[in-house]
């Protein structure tokens, strides 16, 4: 369990994200949103808080897409950081800094470790066998391989794990390994590299992780680990053969670069020097201070690094705290398949906000509402429609909405003072005053979709209030009594204002300038104030005018954005499509003996009694013939007369249903499997020419 009762300081990790392309919705659902809930939520009770990330520049995944492009690693950095940074901006995510591990800070901070430990003698230094590409000449990194999973038997395995199994792997554990750079069969060359010995660190992770975090780390997150120190860890090589990264800084690390895994998670370390730099404080309380209270927030398949790898390093260096939590989610699926940035399956940031502009909030809430907390979850775009019609415009919106317009109605956008309070009211007002204790319980146990639906139900709370009560009916009787009615109201309003916040941070601001208590007024409307029993809207407190806080999301926005996915679906069939292996060997004797011939169909009818035969009489030039072929459910017979079609006639003959076939025509399938005639379409030729 956490030995931090009441930290001093807070300081937040984000995953660092990978510069070989934008960031989408799985990223925003399982790390940058949690985490930023939990961020602002901290501001807002007055905690101190380092909230840092950064862009992770090097590793495989960079070069690769590099070399695909025929661009530098510099360009391809350049360009995502460029998108990933303003994304984060564009939906809210509050980083207190955002850096990147090509800055210079973080190159001098990455070196430093690693010659800490490398002085103390920490690291392994052995010549190993590796993979190498002959025709390339160079090295092979984890993902520059693909091979057979010693383990599942899946055949897309990579050198350092299978997606199909996640299995860690070494790429020399895979069975017939392949070169991805130029598609040859690897040798092995001895090159000498720097290992991190985790066996030594068994007993410790054990201790700190198997008995000290049981109960207060995730389920997920525990297992993981639990399967990893169970089977026994083993030393883990932290330098790669790579042209792109951090130079290795010692003797005989020529042409030798620090792997990613042990650069990135110093890249915390680096953006949160960079931002005390900025900010004028000292960084080193935020890292090793036993006060400060560490969290990362990671995707699951960060796991190992965050809670094994990275925490060994920490401890070998000494002078570091270790993380208190790592709440990591599962993976967010799109329409029931696996998200993909090399497939381009995904909902990209940037292009959302082109279909639906200033729509954050709607997809913050809706990504909250379907996280991937304790198993992989799905977004649809269905779901997402209803989301934001039914919950976001329907309660929250609808109720705002009428309590703005009654008090311009009533009082002229002044808020009226109570009356005497019924018991009713005294009950709401009780509820109301609950609900920042309960949000907060559900946010610090990292459970932030009850968060998000704890939020809802406070404005379902003001709904009922206000269907109950009718002020607009009870106004022509007792003038008074809705003056009590719109003053609590009101007090739901604001306290939604709020607790909104950390989880819609665009509607806050919209709602606090609709209530007027934006700008230094904001300081009164604290987290704690909504708990109190002073009014949070003091009456003749002036509002602004009623202004539309979500709008309806039409059913022909949705039918766009499925009619995108399939045409991405479809275009991934025709790149992905598995072409037909290539047959044996022959001869030109043997392709000499078949004799294929221009042909024209000129009659056709379905065979009786079956779903795939046409029968066809087939002019080839030197008779007319008879040919059954299994295409009746890509053509209808009056499709196919007519047809200019390749035919092989010294087929020995084949009966079909009583019927002799003398030939075959030859066809081929397009990527919707539908079959598609070889055919002789040019002009002037005819029937009876061979094909040579």
């Amino acid at each position: 369990m956490s030995d931090i009762k009441s930290p001093t300081r807070y300081t937040i990790t984000a995953a660092l994200p990978y510069t070989n392309g934008p960031i989408h919705i799985g990223h925003l659902a399982g790390v940058y949103v949690p985490a930023d809930i939990y961020a602002r939520y901290l501001r807002l009770t007055g905690k101190d808080v380092a909230f840092v990330c950064g862009s992770d520049e090097h590793g495989v995944a960079i070069s690769m897409k590099a070399k695909k492009e025929g661009v530098t690693p510099k360009d391809i950095i350049d360009k995502y950081h460029t998108i990933i940074k303003q994304s984060f901006l564009d939906f809210g995510i509050t980083f207190d800094n955002y850096s990147r591990t090509s800055a210079p800070v973080h190159h001098q901070t990455a070196s430093e470790f690693f010659l800490n430990l490398y002085d103390k003698g920490d690291f392994i230094e052995e010549t190993t066998a590796q993979l190498y590409d002959e025709e390339a000449q160079q090295f092979l990194a984890d993902r520059f391989v693909i091979g057979t999973c010693p383990k599942c038997g899946n055949e897309e395995a990579y050198g350092d794990q299978c997606e199909n199994c996640g299995s860690s792997l070494n790429a020399t554990d895979l069975i017939n390994p392949k070169s991805t750079i130029t598609g040859t069969i690897p040798t092995t060359k001895q090159t000498k590299h720097w290992f991190l010995p985790l066996d030594r660190y068994e007993e410790f992770l054990t201790e700190w992780i198997l008995k000290g975090h049981k109960d207060d780390w995730k389920s997920n997150v525990y297992g993981q680990c639990k399967s990893w120190i169970d089977g026994g860890l083993e030393a883990r090589a932290v330098t790669r053969d790579l042209d792109w990264g951090i130079p290795v800084p010692v003797e005989g690390g020529e042409g030798k670069v620090l792997y990613v895994w042990f650069d990135a998670p110093i890249g915390y370390i680096s953006s949160t020097k960079e931002w005390a730099a900025r900010e004028g404080k000292d960084w080193e309380p935020y890292w090793k201070d036993k006060d400060t209270k560490l969290v990362h927030f990671i995707g699951k398949d960060n796991i190992v690094f965050h809670c094994i790898i990275f925490p060994a390093m920490l401890k070998a260096e000494g002078s570091y705290i270790l993380p208190d939590n790592v709440p990591a989610n599962e993976f967010l699926n799109l329409e029931g398949n696996k998200l993909s940035t090399s497939k381009n399956w995904a909902v990209w940031l940037h292009e959302y906000l082109v279909d639906f502009p200033e729509l954050q909030d709607s997809l913050r809430y809706t990504l909250t509402a379907n996280a991937p907390e304790s198993k992989d979850n799905d977004f649809t775009w269905k779901d997402f429609q209803a989301r934001n019609n039914n919950e976001l415009v329907a309660i929250f919106g609808n109720f705002i909405n009428r309590v703005v317009v009654l008090t311009h109605k009533y009082y002229d956008g002044q808020v009226p003072p109570a009356g005497n309070l019924t018991k009713i009211d005294r009950d709401t007002l009780e509820q109301l005053r609950l609900y920042p204790g309960t949000i907060s319980s559900s946010i610090e146990r990292y459970r932030f979709r009850e968060a998000g639906q704890e939020l809802m139900n406070l404005a379902r709370l003001g709904n009922k209030y206000l269907a109950d009560e009718e002020p607009w009916k009870v106004i022509k009787q007792d003038e008074e009594r809705v003056k009590t009615i719109m003053f609590v109201a009101l007090q739901i309003a604001a306290a939604l204002a709020v607790l909104s916040e950390p989880f819609l941070p665009f509607t806050s601001t919209k709602l606090k300038n609709i209530l007027n208590v934006n700008l230094s007024a904001v300081e009164s409307l604290s987290w704690e104030s909504v708990s109190s029993n002073d009014p949070l809207l003091s009456a003749d407190h002036q509002i602004n005018q009623a202004e539309l806080l979500f709008r309806k999301i039409e059913d022909s926005e949705i039918q766009a954005q499925l009619d995108k996915l399939e045409a991405t679906k479809k275009a991934n069939a025709n790149e992905n499509k598995k072409l037909m292996p290539q047959k044996d060997t022959i001869t030109f004797d043997d392709f000499s003996k078949l004799d294929m011939r221009v042909g024209t169909i000129i009659e056709a009818e379905k065979m009786a009694k079956t779903k795939k035969l046409l029968v066809l009489k087939v002019d080839t030039g030197l008779d007319i013939r008879t040919i059954v072929s299994g295409i009746s459910e890509s053509f209808t017979p009056e499709e196919v007369v007519g047809k200019k079609v390749t035919v092989l006639i010294n087929l020995a003959p084949r009966a079909l249903r009583g019927v002799d076939s003398e030939g075959m025509i030859l066809m081929t399938e397009n990527t919707d499997g539908k079959l598609v005639f070889v055919n002789p379409d040019e002009a002037g030729v005819g029937n009876g020419l061979g094909i040579n």
